[in-house]
């Protein structure tokens, strides 16, 4: 399905909730024009589908994030005492595997962006979608490329003359330190059934422990 048809089925869909809530409460709202749930339908997927046509290069990149996101998150993506660290927590072997190896210990103080990112897509959209803090969604398509390519330097995932576009974002993928490591063989999908290909495990529970509905501190001890 195009875009265009994406975009007017959202906007049916705004007419049709926008018409009962005017009807329900006279004067209150108006329907969502076309236009208005175009603005929002910016979200770029894992397969990069609603990636915008762009480009951006590290050096660019570098010259956005001093000005615009090094206030929030540190230099080099290090952060501040009020958000967790961009970088860091990564290797060389990580990305030749694309599992970070941190994830497995208890060694890192910290987990990282990078080292909890399976899909270069998140990224982008985050960018695109909420930043800078101050101005959500103000940055044009070939700055998002720019910052997201900045910050794969910093995370020695591409090299200092490296220009990201929607044409190498999937080259780019392969080399996320962690893009194996997400899954779905687990109790949050529970379509299908454990073992048969589909997504989760059939809805088996993560975690065992014995349910309690009343007299729990008995039961527990605590």
């Amino acid at each position: 399905m195009s875009k265009w048809f994406e975009w007017v089925g959202l906007a049916l869909i705004c007419v049709a909730g926008s018409g009962w809530a005017m009807d329900r409460y006279p004067g209150v709202g108006r329907a969502a024009t076309v236009a208005e749930v175009r603005a929002w339908d910016i979200d770029v997927r894992a397969d990069f589908r609603g990636l915008p046509e762009g480009e951006g290069s590290v050096v660019r990149g570098r010259e956005l994030y001093g000005a615009q996101c090094a206030a929030c998150h540190g230099s080099a993506g290090e952060s501040d005492a009020f958000f967790t660290p961009l970088v860091g927590g990564t290797s060389a072997h990580d990305i030749r595997s694309g599992h970070a190896r941190a994830l497995a210990g208890s060694a890192a103080a910290q987990r990282t962006t990078f080292m909890r990112l399976a899909t270069l897509s998140t990224l982008f959209d985050y960018i695109q979608r909420a930043m800078p803090w101050e101005t959500p969604k103000s940055l044009a398509p070939n700055d998002v490329y720019a910052l997201t390519a900045y910050l794969l330097h910093l995370a020695g995932i591409v090299p200092e003359a490296f220009t990201l576009s929607h044409s190498n974002m999937a080259n780019v993928q392969s080399r996320l330190p962690n893009r194996h490591g997400m899954t779905t063989d687990h109790g949050l999908w529970p379509v299908g059934e454990a073992g048969d290909g589909d997504m989760g495990n059939g809805g088996i529970p993560d975690i065992q422990a014995e349910r309690c509905m009343n007299e729990c501190r008995a039961v527990h001890g605590h």
